[in-house]
């Protein structure tokens, strides 16, 4: 078969973690051709989605990983796959490039995950649909109604709608110490929306990233726990990452989500659950294969592979 990535510019990967590192790798392993462009590279011409893309050959090297062919204009309705593999942010170059995707699907092109229901699942406020798993959360520009719900529950969580890797968390104490300030900061002076969310201390013990892939769940997670006083336990952000098995609330909240994610177009989910509370719904790049597999032995790209066959055949 024939996968297209549109990904971060390949030169910025570290293979010895990097999840769209391992997807290619298993694929290539299998006999399937690699192809990778960026958003940049895409183009709507004549009324067809095309690209800039380039055919992509593996060394075996961990630091001079590939071989990049020159760059050719393609139909992405060309080939078996195009995953969708960007980070964040979420901007409106981001977007842009989802309804281009969306068109190549009209043209009979695949795209993981669907380019629609990424756009339907923010990161942050999809747990809403699922609030029988969330700790309590407010989501709001309101100064009065963030200061209210900080009376409330006294410790709280304060994160923007559009970030990553931890970018732009904080904690806000008892005391309320610089709480004007964050929510200023974080709102634009009240022009932009953020969420609120109570403190939850078992992120001590981690925040557990949970892969669903295909419909089904990855048995093990990586708790990612905080280091040097941080209470963000991203990787992004030096927390420590931990594989782990799930637990019994892991599985309650994975084998919920995962059929009806799936069912929406979202062929990879990362989970992240503090404790017993599900509080992101991850549909742009979910990563953390690499250390569950060096971890536990449970070798997540081979899975998604399986799956991702599956879903084209």
């Amino acid at each position: 078969m024939k996968f297209a990535f549109l990904t971060d510019p390949l030169s910025q990967f570290k293979t010895y973690k990097d999840s769209t590192f391992a997807m290619m790798r298993e694929a290539s392993r299998r006999g399937h051709e690699i192809h990778a462009f960026g958003p940049d590279d895409l183009a709507l011409e004549e009324g067809v989605v095309i690209a800039n893309v380039s055919r992509i050959t593996l060394t075996g090297d961990a630091d001079d990983w590939y071989r990049a062919e020159a760059p050719a204009s393609r139909r992405l309705g060309d080939f078996d796959a195009v995953l969708q593999r960007k980070d964040p942010p979420f901007d409106m170059e981001y977007v842009y490039a989802t309804y281009l995707l969306d068109m190549a699907e009209q043209q009979g092109t695949r795209v993981f995950n669907k380019p629609s229901a990424i756009r339907d699942h923010n990161e942050k406020l999809a747990i809403a649909q699922f609030s029988q798993f969330t700790a309590p959360t407010l989501v709001t520009r309101d100064e009065q109604r963030i200061r209210a719900f900080h009376k409330t529950h006294q410790e709280i969580i304060l994160k923007p709608l559009d970030g990553m890797g931890g970018a732009g968390i904080f904690r806000v104490g008892a005391d309320g110490m610089n709480l004007g300030s964050m929510i200023e900061t974080l709102t634009h002076n009240g022009t932009q929306t953020i969420m609120a969310q109570r403190y939850i201390p078992d992120i001590v013990h981690g925040d557990k990233r949970i892969l669903l892939i295909g419909g089904k769940v990855v048995p093990f997670s990586l708790a990612r726990i905080p280091q040097n006083g941080e209470v963000r336990g991203n990787l992004a952000a030096g927390g420590l990452g931990v594989a782990q098995e799930l637990s019994a609330r892991d599985l309650e909240i994975a084998e919920t989500l995962a059929p009806i994610l799936y069912q929406r177009g979202l062929l990879l989910v990362g989970l992240d659950v503090i404790g017993s509370y599900l509080t992101e719904v991850n549909v742009t790049s979910p990563t953390c294969f690499q250390e569950i597999t060096q971890q536990k032995g449970f070798d997540v790209a081979a899975m998604f592979i399986d799956a991702l066959e599956a879903a084209i055949r």
